[in-house]
């Protein structure tokens, strides 16, 4: 089972005269870990640390610091905690005292185990983007059905015959939705899959 994490949370922790702020968030894409990035930009901080985790892709930034003192460590703990889709970012600000390669491992995968323990954490819900047509007669009964199931409306197009549909739907419930979809098409329709959509909390 994965996890992600509800919404931005931090956590601080002073380590020998210098601040560690640790700033977690929930992202589906490698734009939006880059936008949050972009806004966390703090010229201030001696360093801006951070790991990410999306779709079981990783990568990790020392910004300055010891090759793998730093991002490593802080990936380390996202994955400890078996989250996906996040990033975890951890702001220094220099106090005068070097903390030696060790310290450094310890206090960024430190200041990121508080940020993640304060964390709420829900499950990650694997999804994919399909499609799927429904005649006009059926649309009734196909409606209902996905107002009670793990399916999300995307989109609708008309046409004289019915609707084409596009949706997301839960990884999980994939094979079990298009069974359905061939009993009340009478075996015309079949679940057409076009990518993983990532998550849906």
């Amino acid at each position: 089972m994965t996890f992600t994490i509800f919404d931005i949370t931090t956590a601080q922790h002073d380590i020998k005269k210098s601040r560690f702020i640790a700033i977690a968030a929930p992202v589906g894409s490698i734009e939006q870990a880059q936008q949050f990035l972009a806004q966390q930009h703090d010229a201030s901080a001696t360093h801006q640390c951070w790991a990410w985790k999306i779709n079981g892709q990783s990568r990790v930034n020392d910004d300055g610091e010891p090759g793998g003192t730093a991002g490593r460590p802080i990936l380390a703990v996202i994955e400890g905690q078996q989250l996906d889709n996040i990033i975890v970012l951890v702001n220094r600000w220099y106090g005068g005292v070097k903390l030696g390669t060790g310290g450094l491992v310890r206090a960024y995968g430190g200041t990121a185990q508080l940020c993640l323990q304060a964390a709420h954490k829900v499950e990650l819900i694997k999804t994919l983007q399909a499609s799927f047509f429904v005649s006009f007669a059926e649309w009734a009964r196909v409606e209902h059905y996905l107002q009670t199931h793990p399916v999300q409306i995307v989109q609708q197009h008309y046409d004289a015959q019915g609707i084409q549909l596009e949706v997301n739907i839960a990884e999980a419930f994939k094979n079990e939705f298009n069974g359905w979809l061939q009993g009340i098409t009478a075996g015309r329709e079949n679940l057409t899959i076009k990518k993983p959509e990532g998550a849906s909390n």
